[in-house]
């Protein structure tokens, strides 16, 4: 049975043709192949799949069974599923963000994010970290996906987001003093040591994979300042130690330059958009093993929303023209300087499925093509702690694999029109 690139399949009928050749191979026909891992792409394979996994890759287009399945890339690139490292799969920023804060309800986000996630897994994640949401909406959508409810990337997500009073991740920054009351821990507010061990204890009994924490001002917060450090030392050793007690590790978003070295320092896991990393700051991450999630898209938005009269609030809007742009210019300083780099967008400030359009900003940024890639498949993988099953094409791994038209080496932006995505064994686009 030969499957050709028609015209998008719905997920009912992509998972019943599952049903039908679970008890045969599926064969993917390649035309160009990039595993993820080696610096060269290879040409003309067959990738072997059977129950969700691969079970071997091997030169030419082979010749299938009577009952197996051949699924007909021979015009395509394959990849492995791709990974963003930071998205919020919960909201989408708009010029009613404040607003949406009182009118939305914990359903409508819920809604939301279920269309987040799909569209996600379109564009070619199959895998994504989520750094912050609203109501617990996407630990929810971790397990539906899980359980095959709904369709989606496999999800490590960080729950509420952790600052301190006033802070970027607080809450009920701007709003009137008879609406902002003492948000606390639960909240994702903290002040002091204890708090922040109580709050890092509520996500993981909230049933968070990770934990996120603003150690400097952020751009989006209705706060002056983007830059300055809003953690202590003993809040930061706080939450890291009690994290790893809890088998977690910390991601840190951090702008300015104390804020970032306090929290390498203290042991976090990476640097979330770092604009203003300093060479002392890469020395100490170089020093530390700490991951860069540059989220250079992130950056390139907010500084063209800033020149839209109305978009942002006016505290707002000097941030994101400042702030924007340097990140492009501190990729590249931070690339070569050899700092350890993993793909990160920062989706849901832009829109969900325009993910991809990160590459062409690293390239940009002076990264080649392949490097990109990896950071986005086996250096990913390698940052979750899930590369041996995940991240790369070989026998053995889990079937997320992409397709694109085009080379992507020559090409990286053909990355932004993904054609074909399976995600353990599953069609969910073609």
């Amino acid at each position: 049975m030969t499957i050709t690139l028609k015209p998008l399949m719905g997920g009912i009928a992509a998972l019943t043709l599952l049903a039908q050749l679970s008890a045969a191979d599926t064969l993917l026909h390649a035309g160009r192949m990039i595993d993820g891992v080696s610096d060269q792409a290879v040409t003309a394979v067959t990738i072997r799949i059977r129950d969700g996994v691969i079970t071997g890759i091997s030169e030419g287009h082979a010749q299938a069974a009577a009952d197996d399945a051949v699924i007909d890339l021979r015009n395509h690139t394959v990849l492995p599923g791709l990974m963003d490292m930071h998205v919020h799969l919960s909201g989408e920023y708009s010029p009613n963000q404040r607003l949406e804060q009182f009118t939305l309800s914990e359903a409508d986000v819920s809604i939301d994010a279920v269309m987040f996630a799909k569209r996600t897994l379109e564009a070619g994640f199959t895998v994504v970290r989520n750094l912050g949401e609203s109501y617990g909406a996407v630990i929810a959508l971790r397990k539906a996906i899980d359980a095959g409810d709904v369709p989606g990337p496999r999800i490590f997500t960080a729950g509420k987001g952790i600052g301190t009073t006033g802070g970027h991740a607080d809450p009920t920054n701007g709003w009137a003093p008879e609406l902002m009351g003492d948000p606390g821990p639960a909240e994702g507010v903290i002040n002091g040591a204890d708090d922040a061990r109580k709050a890092v204890r509520q996500r993981y009994k909230d049933g968070a994979d990770w934990i996120k924490i603003t150690a400097t001002g952020g751009v989006l917060s209705v706060a002056k300042s983007g830059q300055n450090p809003q953690f202590t030392d003993e809040e930061l050793k706080a939450v890291v130690q009690t994290a790893k007690d809890y088998g977690m590790r910390v991601a840190a978003h951090a702008h300015g330059t104390e804020g970032m070295r306090r929290a390498v320092v203290a042991g976090v896991a990476s640097i979330e958009h770092g604009t203003y990393m300093d060479d002392a700051v890469i020395r100490l991450m170089k020093e530390h093993g700490t991951y860069y999630v540059p989220t250079i898209l992130a950056g390139q938005w907010v500084a063209e929303k800033s020149t839209i009269d109305g978009f942002f609030p006016e505290l707002v809007r000097p941030k994101a023209a400042a702030i924007g742009p340097q990140i492009l210019s501190t990729f590249n300083r931070a690339y070569e300087a050899g700092v350890l780099i993993v793909f990160g967008t920062d989706t849901g400030v832009s829109a969900h499925g325009d993910n991809a359009q990160e590459f062409a900003l690293m390239v940009r940024g002076g990264m080649p093509p392949m490097e990109a890639i990896k950071s986005a498949t086996s250096v990913a993988a390698r940052f979750l702690d899930i590369a041996d099953t995940y991240g790369s094409l070989a026998e053995g791994k889990r079937a997320d694999i992409i397709a694109v038209s085009g080379d992507p080496l020559s090409d990286i932006s053909v990355l932004e029109d993904v054609n074909f995505v399976m995600k353990g064994g599953v069609i969910y686009k073609q």
